[in-house]
């Protein structure tokens, strides 16, 4: 699982390529150090909302934030698994220290009344965002000895959709990639997967994107958007899942154009394959 956090935070440091003092044995490590320092700055004091945290990629994003600034730094996890939201936080506080604080928060992205009053059930001292990491998403995995079998967004692990990347099948054979191809499309899976991946990430956005727009100067903040080498590269049986994320990668463009001239900085990160819980499930 690669580290999203560090990647999109970090800066390079220019002045190791720019002084020649610095050893070329050594430029390698002063830059990692460089760029550790600079990022736990950077996050110092903040608050960030990470969505679908209770595993894969946005779990690895919530560890990485909190190794990186693991002395002052407030953590929002949301997911609809509460128990598994309550065990990562658990984690995090074992191996980070008490200079983190998490708040796990129960919330379905695909639900717009849960998303509208998700700010306004924040305890007062969380509600000053300064990050948020639109991860929760719908993956069309299927499971091919019952590939008739449709789950619902509750029921994870025998259907053909799994939330935030996650599946409790005990093979890997047994996964296989969903191949539903027009005119065979079943209308309530377009509906979830639109629901959750594309209005979910949108009603998300506008919750959030107020609090940023009070800061002086136009605002500031930033918005990360997981979106999917499928937005780009479209594959076979897929058509409704790389669309979704086109529309992801769509809207993140709009969305960083209408607020170039600010301080709120709209970002996007295309994964490939991705593991998680011990199966390498593909994020396409």
């Amino acid at each position: 699982m690669f580290s999203i956090a560090r990647a999109i935070l970090t800066s390079r440091p220019l002045f190791l390529a720019r002084n020649p003092s610095v050893p070329p044995l050594l430029a390698p490590l002063l830059a990692k150090r460089t760029m550790s320092s600079t990022v736990a700055k950077r996050l110092e004091g903040k608050t960030i909302v990470i969505t679908g945290a209770s595993s894969g990629i946005g779990r690895s994003c919530a560890f990485e934030f909190a190794r990186t600034q693991p002395h002052n730094l407030r953590l929002i996890l949301i997911a609809r698994r509460i128990d598994s939201l309550r065990e990562v936080a658990a984690k995090i506080r074992e191996s980070i220290g008490t200079g983190v604080k998490v708040l796990p928060f129960q919330l379905d992205v695909s639900n717009p009344d849960e998303v509208r009053s998700f700010v306004g059930n924040l305890p007062e001292e969380w509600r000053d965002i300064d990050v948020l990491v639109n991860n929760a998403f719908v993956s069309p995995f299927s499971h091919s000895s019952e590939p008739k079998l449709t789950a619902s967004l509750q029921g994870l692990g025998q259907g053909r959709y799994v939330a935030s990347r996650i599946c409790f099948s005990t093979s890997l054979a047994h996964m296989t990639l969903a191949v539903a191809k027009a005119p065979e499309i079943a209308e309530e899976d377009i509906e979830v997967m639109f629901r959750t991946n594309v209005t979910g990430l949108i009603n998300m956005t506008q919750a959030i994107l107020p609090i940023f727009k009070t800061r002086p100067d136009g605002g500031a903040g930033d918005i990360i958007n997981i979106g999917s080498i499928a937005g780009r590269e479209p594959y076979p049986g897929g058509s409704i899942y790389c669309a979704t994320k086109a529309a992801v990668r769509s809207f993140t463009e709009s969305l960083r154009k209408e607020h170039i001239a600010t301080r709120i900085r709209i970002m996007e990160v295309d994964p490939g394959q991705v593991e998680t819980v011990s199966l390498p499930l593909s994020r396409l």
